[in-house]
């Protein structure tokens, strides 16, 4: 293979050339999105990507480079280029880089599919599409509808100076829709099966198949529609049931972003900053509930932070964060588990082959209570049904935040009473998961995907997920900081 011939002739480079350590990545990534826009196509792309990412150690410091062009010469230049940072770096570092212990890996993984989604013809991504659209636009007082399809097809081969040789290929594939309706006063969203371009999963063309888009498409739009003159969510403190995406975004921001070692560290201070989830509070702070636990899991099925090994070769694992709700773990790589005193649990990623990786959350995820949903309806004398984020703010510690949904549903007495709009609530973190009394069970468990997961500098997107089902939560304040 001759992927692995670039591959070790930047190792052998950086070795020469003064690396303690040093490994590549070669990546060929194929990318497909499609969107329909008020009953017309407004954009096809289908690009792809190769290249190599070299990172090395040179006396105790990182350095890191990649190129486009895949010939001899050109993967010397990136070697001796990563070689150069790293000895530069170190002449202002304040500390040496200590890998943590990790095993030789020589292995081939790939993620499950059974319809590869770049053999589909694009008529036939279409006609599902237009389909959709048509079914939204059919709604009276709808102004805007998309529809929205994204694929993925990356293949890596990993090598380092310590003998691992890995080659994994990733399939992911997801679509979505939305519906827009405007009155002279006011702009109403809402979206299927969840905002921001819908739901993804590591999966192929099987997941968008089974979707039921068009299925859905009409009673998205009418939800649009009937927001419009749906009344304002009350300004109180309530009981709130979180479901579906809004919930698993709720998981994303006030414990996936916290638990990462390098904002605890102060290493990474980007995209709403550090974390207040300090060393000193591991194994003792009581982040939730005795009900709340919650997982930082590599190799569930269908998640988009599922695969066999991460970008450093550490295999994917799957490990506590939150146990009976107390805070036990944090996302490591090799260089920062040993601060807590543990080898890394496979979670440092790079988007693409020209970026450094860093630690990403894999698939972060709330284990399902025992609680049937109708149930957690039922014993609600007041509250409100929040789904489908719509808004989000944290602050740089990541434990006061403020969230809106694009939908609410007010309970009285144990029965949904009917539809709010402008729904939102606000908490602080450990607060907030501490008055958790309930849990949906694995009935209404699903993995929801968020490919568009913001960090770094330069910025990096990373493509993440999160298990969650329904959970409700005590005396919270809901109807905040609306200004209509």
């Amino acid at each position: 293979m001759i992927e692995k011939d670039f591959a070790n002739l930047a190792i052998d480079t950086a070795t020469r050339l003064g690396a303690s350590y040093a490994d590549a990545r070669v990546i060929r990534l194929r990318k497909e999105t499609i969107e329909i826009r008020n009953g017309e196509v407004f954009a096809i792309t289908n690009n792809l990507e190769v290249g190599i990412g070299v990172r090395v150690i040179v006396d105790g410091a990182w350095g890191f480079a990649g190129n486009p062009d895949l010939r001899p010469d050109k993967v010397e230049i990136a070697a001796k280029r990563a070689v150069e940072i790293a000895r530069a770096s170190a002449m202002l570092s304040h500390k040496q880089v200590i890998l943590s212990p990790l095993q030789k890996v020589e292995a081939v993984w790939n993620s499950p599919l059974i319809i590869d989604p770049f053999k589909v013809s694009l008529e036939e991504k279409l006609k599902l599409l237009f389909a959709t659209d048509k079914e939204m636009r059919s709604i009276k007082g709808i102004t805007i509808t998309e529809s929205t399809m994204d694929l993925w097809d990356e293949w890596q081969l990993f090598m380092n100076t310590e003998g691992s040789c890995i080659e994994q290929r990733i399939v992911q594939s997801g679509a979505g829709i939305s519906a827009t309706a405007v009155s002279p006063d006011e702009l109403q969203v809402r979206t299927f099966p969840s905002s921001f371009r819908g739901d993804y999963k590591s999966a192929g063309y099987e997941f968008i198949n089974n979707m039921k888009l068009v299925e859905n498409a009409a009673k998205t739009a009418e939800e649009a529609v009937a927001l419009l003159k749906a009344k304002q969510c009350p300004a109180d403190v309530k009981t709130l049931i979180l479901g579906g995406s809004q919930l698993a975004l709720q998981v994303h921001e006030s414990c996936g972003h916290p638990v990462e070692l390098d904002r605890v560290l102060g290493m990474e201070a980007n995209y709403a900053g550090t974390s207040f989830m300090t060393i000193d509070k591991l194994n003792k702070l009581q982040y939730g509930s005795p009900i709340v636990n919650i997982i930082a899991d590599g190799t569930c099925p269908g998640g988009l932070g599922t695969f066999g090994y991460d970008d450093e070769g550490v295999p994917a694992q799957k490990d506590y964060i939150i146990k009976e709700g107390r805070f036990v773990g944090y996302l490591t790589s090799r260089e920062t588990a040993g601060e807590v005193g543990r080898t890394s649990n496979g979670t440092m990623r790079a988007e693409g082959w020209n970026n450094l990786p860093i630690i990403r959350m894999t698939n972060i995820n709330l284990l399902p209570g025992d609680t049937d949903y109708a149930e957690m309806v039922e014993t609600t004398d007041d509250g409100i049904l929040m789904t489908n984020n719509r808004s989000w703010s944290i602050d740089d510690k990541r434990i006061n935040f403020q969230f809106g949904a694009e939908i609410g549903w007010e309970i009285k007495n144990g029965k949904i009473t009917g539809m709010v709009k402008n729904p939102t609530y606000t908490g602080i973190t450990p607060e907030f998961w501490n008055s958790c009394n309930a849990i949906a069970n694995e009935k209404y468990y699903n993995i929801w995907g968020t490919p568009n997961c913001g960090k770094g500098q330069p910025p990096q997107t990373a493509r993440v997920a999160h298990g969650v089902s329904y959970a409700r939560f005590s005396n919270v304040k809901v109807g905040v900081g609306y200004a209509g």
